[in-house]
């Protein structure tokens, strides 16, 4: 597959219009055609990903700045930071060897972004026809022309050739 650092894709969207949702369906799509993909959620309110009363829970409480917890088949890690890490860096860092990273959120990163719009949540999309900055393709339920490529948001074996061509091409 690719080598070096992976091209990376921002899933964007308003609340609530299925950004978990296109990345559910868009990943088993890619890794079928034999791509290797990660993922990077962005919370612009912080997170906490361990469970009180557990032990990494409990090193964590009683003031290590890194805990990690590892079995046979994954290992996760946390970590303090003093400030949020550019995406950039958590790519580079954590990255290697995945041919995609697929990011839900991170709207102001400049990353080439596919906005997830729906009719029935939002009235209209974060962008306008223009105004697309890093926007490269639209997944919405009916056709809206924002100057980029529109795919229907159930058409994911477009979407995934889209990607391919656009940001895979080997």
């Amino acid at each position: 597959m690719m080598a070096g650092t992976p091209p990376v894709v921002s899933i964007v969207s308003k609340k609530g219009a299925g950004k978990t949702t296109l990345i559910e369906k868009l990943i088993p799509h890619l890794k079928d055609r034999g791509f290797r993909v990660g993922t990077v959620k962005h919370d612009t309110h912080g997170f906490d990903i361990d469970h009180e009363g557990k032990d990494t829970w409990r090193h964590k409480q009683c003031g290590a700045e890194i805990v990690a917890i590892s079995s046979p088949w994954k290992i996760s890690v946390i970590k303090d930071v003093a400030e949020e890490m550019a995406l950039d860096s958590i790519v580079a860092q954590y990255f290697g060897g995945m041919d995609l990273v697929l990011t839900e959120g991170y709207l102001r990163a400049g990353k080439p972004q596919i906005e997830v719009f729906r009719n029935a949540r939002h009235a209209k999309p974060l962008y306008s026809p223009g105004d697309t900055g890093s926007l490269a393709a639209l997944m919405a339920d009916s056709e809206i022309d924002l100057g980029v490529p529109w795919f229907h948001v159930d058409d994911i074996p477009a979407l995934g050739d889209f990607i391919a061509t656009r940001f895979l091409a080997r």
